[in-house]
């Protein structure tokens, strides 16, 4: 689970990003482009509810559109947060997403589940089971996702 945040959106940052995971080998299963409505926004970052920055992220990623995205394939998780970097822009590994494109540490471009256990439930957040679609990407056996 992907969510390219208001930034990412305002900056027209889109096609470079989801470019990267399809060139990676892996497979768009969902992909939303959608204003985040403020309940939604609050049950994403529950876990940040009691620390002194919630606010400023539910004003940041209901500010502008988001593109939020389904991906499948091989070590899935790992492969999309090694793309992602860390959250620091400063701090992230040259060739990354952030390294390559982000400036702050807050207003980092993007958010990528870390476990499976978080993407299962952040999936069931953003996406309704109908909205995702299974299908054979055409180079599946040389990516080893068949």
């Amino acid at each position: 689970m992907v969510l390219l945040k208001p930034d990412a959106v305002q900056r027209g940052l889109v096609g470079e990003i989801v470019g990267r995971f399809e060139r990676k080998g892996l497979k768009i299963v969902g992909m939303k482009f959608f204003k985040v409505p403020d309940d939604q926004a609050k049950r994403h970052y529950a876990i940040h509810e009691q620390k002194p920055f919630f606010g400023e992220l539910i004003e940041f990623i209901t500010s502008s559109p988001i593109v939020a995205l389904a991906l499948e394939g091989k070590s899935v998780i790992t492969r999309v947060r090694t793309l992602v970097g860390a959250t620091n822009p400063d701090n992230a590994a040259p060739g990354t997403i952030r390294a390559d494109l982000g400036n702050d540490f807050t207003i980092n471009l993007i958010h990528a589940s870390d476990a499976p256990e978080t993407a299962a439930s952040e999936l069931a957040l953003w996406f309704a089971p109908e909205e995702l679609v299974d299908y054979v990407r055409c180079d599946a056996t040389w990516l080893g996702i068949e």
